[in-house]
């Protein structure tokens, strides 16, 4: 099995890809976003997808969307075909496109929102933090995206504050400043430490 950065050549795998989110969904009876053939064969055109192959054979799919002018992403239709589930694909993939979109939009917020515990658990593990739908994008376009949902409603009656999804949010600036204040605060601690030893050893 191998996960790759999906291009034009995978195109014919557009179709599969949507029948699948779309049966993963009314399984799950969970709430999805749909998306056409064509919409998932731009994103490969665009580079903004990895997919799973084995072999020929479709394993899974996951791509990126940009939302307000690039400073937000999201990790959008996550998906492994029924005869690949339980063997920890889903995890590799989202790996895989969480580290392509660092990499691509290296100054965006990277977020998520989902009903399912499996993503925020995956989530959680390469370090997104649960947030409000405020501190999300405010991109209109990316809402407009629920409407396909069958949970839309419950998104309008709160203007979009709430959902039963939960929004996950990746901010790799804000985890630089975290690390410099972590190291600040560990230089402050050993150099009270030292001054605190060169005290005792003078009045010795």
């Amino acid at each position: 099995m191998k996960i790759v950065i999906a291009d034009k050549s995978h195109s014919v795998y557009a179709a599969v890809i949507c029948e699948t989110i779309a049966e993963s969904a009314n399984v799950r009876g969970t709430g999805i976003a749909k998306r056409t053939p064509e919409y998932i064969t731009t994103k490969m055109e665009n580079g903004n997808a990895v997919i799973a192959l084995d072999g020929k054979n479709f394993v899974g799919f996951c791509y990126i969307e940009a939302w307000s002018h690039g400073k937000f992403v999201a990790n959008s239709g996550l998906i492994v075909h029924p005869d690949y589930r339980g063997k920890g694909y889903a995890k590799q993939i989202k790996q895989r496109v969480f580290e392509h979109s660092k990499t691509k939009f290296p100054k965006a917020k990277i977020f998520s929102i989902t009903t399912g515990l499996a993503v925020m658990k995956m989530n959680s593990d390469l370090g997104y933090k649960p947030v409000t739908f405020s501190e999300l994008t405010e991109d209109q376009t990316f809402w407009d995206g629920c409407q396909t949902c069958k949970n839309y409603d419950v998104l309008q009656r709160t203007e979009q504050k709430m959902c039963l999804c939960t929004g996950m949010l990746y901010d790799a600036n804000a985890k630089q400043k975290e690390s410099k204040q972590i190291k600040k605060n560990v230089f402050q601690r050993l150099k009270h430490i030292k001054e605190t030893m060169y005290l005792k050893k003078d009045k010795k």
